[in-house]
């Protein structure tokens, strides 16, 4: 599975992006797929995850962002509302077919990873 990752850019406190992860691969509907972030000199954190209709979340994103999939374009979303400039951060699509659920806040549950997408919220 490759995964590629795009929707990042600036945008200001307030408001909205939504990132996107399109994968390759047959079967990624049965994928657990996550988004992490970044941010500089700090370790990389979850933010959210789906597989099939269940969903999890940081707390500190919960209310604000959402993920969800589509799966006829092998594609998952995270839609980013009421950013803060503390979601400042290079984010990461990930995607694993195997993961236990209790498991999957953790970034070593996750064997693909996209490359990125830079996101930058100014107050």
């Amino acid at each position: 599975v490759q995964l590629q990752a795009s929707g990042g850019g600036l945008a200001q406190a307030g408001g909205s992006l939504r990132l996107s992860c399109v994968a390759s691969g047959r079967a990624f509907r049965t994928y657990a797929v996550a988004w992490f972030r970044q941010a500089p000199g700090k370790e990389r954190e979850f933010v959210a995850v789906i597989r099939g209709g269940n969903t999890r979340y940081a707390d500190s994103v919960k209310g604000r962002f959402t993920i969800s999939r589509e799966n006829a374009k092998n594609t998952v979303y995270l839609q980013m509302n009421s950013l803060k400039p503390e979601d400042t951060a290079v984010y990461y699509c990930a995607a694993d077919q195997n993961t236990i659920w209790s498991t999957t806040i953790e970034a070593s549950a996750y064997d693909y990873w996209g490359q990125g997408t830079q996101v930058t919220v100014s107050s």
